[in-house]
């Protein structure tokens, strides 16, 4: 599994992605529909329409990173928002990635990650 530290940059890109993009194709929707800098230091989080397959683009500050993960059953749930894009915390991204509905969850007032 993926660890990320407490306040690591995440975006969650609400629009299906054609998982043919690579790195430069990734990149293109991270800077134009995403309206982010890779460069930063941020991880993007992509999926495909069915949302049984995501990719994640990184730049680690020498070059870029794409993980990819194919389900063999099932689909990845993905949270429902506005806008082109949805910052996420490590913690929540763990339990996107391990097969959690973040729709049927909710995180208590007192606690924040940021």
């Amino acid at each position: 599994m993926l660890n990320f530290p407490v306040g690591f940059k995440i975006f969650l890109a609400l629009e299906p992605v054609d998982m043919r993009k690579q790195f430069n194709g990734l990149w293109a929707v991270a800077t134009e529909q995403l309206r982010e800098d890779p460069k930063q230091g941020a991880v993007f989080v992509f999926a495909n329409r069915d949302r049984d397959r995501i990719k994640l683009l990184y730049w680690d500050g020498s070059g870029v990173w794409v993980l990819a993960k194919r389900l063999e059953k099932g689909r990845f749930s993905w949270p429902r928002a506005t806008g082109p894009k949805l910052a996420l915390a490590p913690a929540e991204l763990t339990l996107l990635l391990s097969g959690i509905d973040l729709h049927k969850t909710t995180k208590k007032s007192w606690y924040n990650m940021q």
